[in-house]
C-alpha cells in the first residue's frame, strides 16, 4: 500500500494549492486529483448534495486504488467528513482539524478571525471545533463569497480586491483579532496580498499548508510513507475540461500541471 496514490478531491481546481503544498513536503508521493469542476460550487449547495457529491467523489478516487484520501475542500470537509469517515475504510484527512490546530499552536490566541465560503461559514464546522479544543475564545467568522471569483480572474493584488478585503477584514481588525484563518483553499494565493493590509502581529493560517503537514504526518504514523526511490507523479481528471480550467491549474499549482484527463463519475 505504501507504493499506492494519494487520492485528492475538490469541488474545482482551489484544491491545488493542498497538493502543492503536498508535494513539496512529500516529494516522493504520487497523487490523483479529482476536480468536480462539473458540479463547482459546492459552496452554494445543501449540506445534503455536498454529502452526495463528496461519496461519489471517494468512490471515484477508491477505484484509482488509492491509499488514502484527502478532502481539499473546506465547505466538503465541513458538511462531509464525519459521513466519510463512516462509509469508508480508506484513511481520510479532511482541511479543517489541521486548521484549529495550527491556530492553536500559540496559547496566547484570544481572538481568531475566519474567513471562507458561505457553505463553510455557514456549517459553523471551524467554530464548533476551535470551542471544543479551548474554552473562552473569541471567534468572528465571516463569509467571504467575492474572494473565490477575484482570485479566479488573478485579481490578487487589483484595486477591486484590496476593496473587497479590507470590508472582509477591517471589522475583525478593529475587534482586535489575533489570528487569521483563511478556511477556503483558494486564499492561499492572497497571502502576500494580506500581509501588505494586516497589522503584522495578526497571524494567518492557511488550509493548504496545515493540511499538507496533517497529512504527512498522519502517513507517517500509519506506515503508509512512499519509498523514497523517486519523484512522485501527479494525475489531474476533471469531471468537466475547458481552458479556464486549465489555466487555473497552472495557476493553483505554480507550474504546468500536464495532461489533465476527464473524469466521469
Amino acid at each position: 500500500m505504501r507504493s499506492a496514490p494519494l487520492g485528492f478531491f475538490d469541488s474545482g481546481v482551489g484544491g491545488l494549492t493542498v497538493v502543492r503544498a503536498a508535494q513539496e513536503l512529500l516529494p516522493h508521493e504520487d497523487i490523483v486529483y479529482l476536480g468536480d469542476t462539473a458540479r463547482v460550487p459546492y459552496g452554494s449547495k445543501s449540506p445534503e448534495t455536498i454529502r452526495q457529491f463528496a461519496t461519489e467523489d471517494v468512490q471515484w478516487l477508491l477505484a484509482q486504488g488509492v491509499k488514502a484520501i484527502v478532502i481539499a475542500c473546506n465547505t466538503a470537509t465541513a458538511h462531509a467528513l464525519p459521513h466519510l469517515r463512516e462509509t469508508f475504510r480508506v484513511p481520510i484527512i479532511g482541511v479543517i482539524e489541521s486548521g484549529v490546530e495550527a491556530t492553536l499552536a500559540d496559547k496566547d490566541t484570544e481572538r481568531v478571525g475566519i474567513i471562507a465560503t458561505r457553505g463553510t461559514i455557514r456549517s459553523h464546522a471551524y467554530q464548533h471545533a476551535l470551542a471544543l479544543k479551548r474554552t473562552g475564545l473569541i471567534i468572528h467568522e465571516q463569509a467571504a463569497p467575492l474572494l473565490v471569483p477575484l482570485v479566479e480572474e488573478n485579481w490578487l493584488d487589483h484595486p477591486a480586491t484590496l476593496a473587497v478585503l479590507h470590508t472582509y477584514l477591517d471589522p475583525m481588525v478593529e475587534k482586535g483579532i489575533d489570528a487569521l484563518l483563511l478556511a477556503c483553499t483558494h486564499y492561499p494565493l492572497l497571502i502576500p496580498t494580506l500581509r501588505g493590509i494586516l497589522p503584522s502581529d495578526i497571524r494567518l493560517i492557511d488550509s493548504a499548508t496545515t493540511c499538507a503537514e496533517h497529512l504527512k504526518s498522519e502517513l507517517t504514523r500509519l506506515d503508509l510513507l512512499h519509498p523514497p526511490e523517486q519523484g512522485g507523479q501527479l494525475q489531474i481528471h476533471l469531471t468537466d475540461l475547458s481552458e479556464q480550467f486549465e489555466t487555473l491549474a497552472k495557476r493553483f499549482l505554480a507550474r504546468s500541471p500536464g495532461k489533465i484527463r476527464r473524469a466521469s463519475l
